[in-house]
């Protein structure tokens, strides 16, 4: 059976942050560790149990992204190595895997919502106003549907335990200037374009994805934390896409629609997953790793 790490517990580095999945520690003045561990968050509430293989395959498809969108916007990856970054073969050893080293950069306070097709909070939101975050849609869509063009739909970033909350464009503009946020959102449109063409000949339909931005001491734009991974994006199979329906997935959505079955008020302390659907999610994540980068 594949082990499993709940946590880094990296001892010869200070712990900055815990977040729902990674574990973010400080090397020096200048870069981070940021640790992908096993952890499964579902409606903002970090679950009891662990995926195994999860974080390795988060950090391999965030590796892979980062270096074929590297022409659309910088990112945070470092040229520090994982040896100069953890010294102690052994704590090493523990993450190799699961482990980024990046430059350390000021985050901007919003998350970066692109959807392509009609899903999730998105669906919720058009069937009460035939919008989503300010931005007008066809009247007759379905469940699942492709828009007729990808929007960007920007949410604030909460704490662990709080709700993201969906804003508008006029919104984020007030939170991080207008200048600032026409950048975000070219950008965010730009790589969802490419990314979601890219994985069509994978076989897979990327429905909508997260990306988050830093800014480096000159104010110079980074794409940072995770990206198009299984646990930012919703990907479907192309071969059983159908609207009308909520597709099966290879990404979290799998845990989320075992979650809707049950009486459980989203609140912490999360149910414990069975052993059944940990093994079809740890497969779910494996297929998607193995599709992108074959």
């Amino acid at each position: 059976m594949t082990s499993t790490m709940m946590h880094a517990n990296i001892n010869s580095l200070k712990l900055l942050h815990r977040g729902k999945v990674r574990d973010m520690y400080e090397i020096d003045a200048n870069h981070l560790l940021i640790v992908t561990t096993d952890r499964l968050s579902a409606f903002d509430v970090v679950l009891p149990s662990p995926i195994p293989g999860k974080g390795q395959v988060l950090n391999s498809v965030s590796d892979f992204w980062f270096a074929k969108l590297a022409h659309i916007v910088a990112n945070h990856v470092s040229t520090m190595s994982l040896e100069e970054a953890i010294p102690d073969c052994h704590e090493r050893q523990r993450v190799v895997d699961h482990a980024i080293v990046v430059k350390r950069l000021q985050p901007l306070p919003i998350e970066a919502i692109v959807r392509g097709y009609l899903i999730g909070s998105g669906w919720k939101a058009y069937q009460q106003h035939a919008s989503v975050c300010g931005i007008d849609l066809p009247v007759d869509l379905r469940l699942a549907d492709q828009l007729p063009e990808p929007i960007f739909t920007p949410s604030t970033k909460a704490d662990i335990g709080a709700h993201d909350e969906n804003i508008d464009f006029h919104q984020m503009c007030n939170i991080i200037g207008t200048e600032l946020a026409t950048q975000v959102r070219e950008i965010s449109l730009q790589l969802y374009k490419e990314a979601a063409a890219y994985a069509l000949k994978k076989g897979i339909i990327i429905a909508d994805t997260k990306f988050e931005f830093g800014l480096d001491s000159d104010g110079q734009l980074a794409l940072i934390d995770e990206v198009l991974t299984p646990d930012s994006s919703r990907f479907w199979p192309v071969s059983e896409y159908q609207p009308g329906i909520s597709p099966p997935s290879f990404d979290k959505q799998f845990v989320r629609d075992w979650l809707e079955t049950l009486d459980w008020d989203k609140q912490s302390p999360g149910p414990v997953i069975p052993a059944e659907i940990i093994d079809k999610t740890a497969a779910k994540y494996r297929e998607a790793l193995e599709r992108l980068t074959a």
